[in-house]
C-alpha cells in the first residue's frame, strides 16, 4: 500500500494572464452533487473585480485591432487545448454536475466544437451583417460592426463548461475583452479552462475569470463605469432588474437571456449582442 499523499489542485483566479489568489485571501468550499467536498475555490472581492476590469481594458486595444483571421486562429488553438485535456474536463464535469462520463464527454466535445464554431465566424461575421447602404447623393456609405469594449459576463449556473464556453467565446470572437464570473457552485471546469487559455495564444487580459459569489460581485460589474456591456445569463431572475438599473446609470449595453438549450445551434444572437454599428460616408470620385 502506498502512503503517498495526493497533490491537491489549488483553484485560483485568472487575471491578466496570471493566476493570483483573491486579494482578500478568502476562499469557499465547492461541493459535488452528493455533498462531497471537491476543492476550495478563490472567493473574489470587489478589488479583484476592479483589477480584472483594468486588465480587460488594457488588452482591448490590441485584441480589437487584431485581424479577424488571427482571432479565429487563436480561438481554434483554444479548441485544440481543450481537446488535448479532454479527460481532465470530463472528470471535472462529472464531479461538478454528476451524471455519467459519457454525458460529460458529450458536453466537453460540444464545448470544443463551440470554440471551433466561433473561430470560423470571426472573419465572416462582418460580411454577413455589414452593408453598403443606398443614399441619394454622390457618396458611398458603409455600415460595419465593431466590438463594444469590455464586457462583463455572468456565466450560467447550470452548465459548468458548455454554458461557460457558449457565453464567453462569442464575446471574444468579435474583438471584445471580458470579465467573467464563473458558476458559483460549479467553478472547477472554469479553473481548468483558464489553464487551457493561458497555454494557448490568447493574450493575457482578453478573458479574465473570477470565482466567488455572483450576488456579491455582479453589482460592482453592473455599476463599473469602465465596463461597456453586461451579460446577465448567470444572474438570479429576481436580481436582474436591480442589475439593469445599475447598468442604465452608466449607459451600459445589457443582454438579458432567454431560456437556453446549450447543446442547440447558437446562431448569431450572442455575436450580435456586443457589437456597435459604425457607418462611414465617403464621397464618390475622391
Amino acid at each position: 500500500m502506498s502512503d503517498r499523499v495526493d497533490v491537491r489542485k489549488t483553484y485560483k483566479l485568472y487575471l491578466g494572464g496570471a493566476f493570483p489568489r483573491s486579494e482578500s485571501g478568502r476562499s469557499y468550499p465547492v461541493h459535488g452533487p452528493n455533498g462531497e467536498l471537491l476543492a476550495n475555490a478563490a472567493q473574489a472581492s470587489r478589488k479583484d473585480v476592479r483589477d480584472a476590469v483594468v486588465a480587460a481594458r488594457s488588452a482591448f486595444a490590441k485584441w480589437s485591432t487584431a485581424t479577424a483571421y488571427n482571432r479565429g486562429q487563436i480561438l481554434y488553438r483554444v479548441a485544440e487545448m481543450l481537446e488535448g485535456r479532454r479527460a481532465q474536463f470530463v472528470d471535472e464535469v462529472v464531479s461538478s454536475e454528476g451524471g455519467t462520463a459519457t454525458a460529460a464527454g458529450a458536453q466537453v466535445d460540444a464545448a470544443v466544437d463551440r470554440f471551433v464554431h466561433y473561430a470560423g465566424w470571426t472573419d465572416k461575421y462582418a460580411q454577413v451583417v455589414g452593408s453598403t447602404n443606398p443614399v441619394a447623393g454622390p457618396y458611398f456609405t458603409f455600415s460595419m460592426p465593431e466590438p463594444t469594449g469590455v464586457v462583463a459576463v455572468l456565466a450560467p449556473q447550470d452548465s459548468s463548461l458548455l454554458g461557460l464556453v457558449s457565453v464567453v467565446a462569442p464575446v471574444i470572437a468579435i474583438g471584445n475583452t471580458c470579465v467573467v464570473i464563473a458558476s458559483q457552485d460549479r467553478p472547477l471546469p472554469a479553473g481548468s479552462l483558464a489553464e487551457a487559455l493561458a497555454t494557448s495564444d490568447l493574450p493575457g487580459g482578453v478573458l479574465n475569470l473570477l470565482t466567488g459569489f455572483t450576488a456579491e460581485l455582479a453589482p460592482w460589474l453592473a455599476s463599473h463605469r469602465d465596463v461597456n456591456a453586461i451579460d446577465l445569463t448567470g444572474a438570479e431572475p429576481d436580481a436582474r432588474a436591480a442589475l439593469q438599473v445599475a447598468a442604465a446609470d452608466n449607459v451600459k449595453r445589457v443582454y438579458v437571456p432567454r431560456p437556453t438549450d446549450w447543446s442547440a445551434d447558437p446562431g448569431l444572437s450572442r455575436l450580435s449582442a456586443f457589437v456597435e454599428t459604425k457607418t462611414v460616408w465617403h464621397p464618390i470620385g475622391l
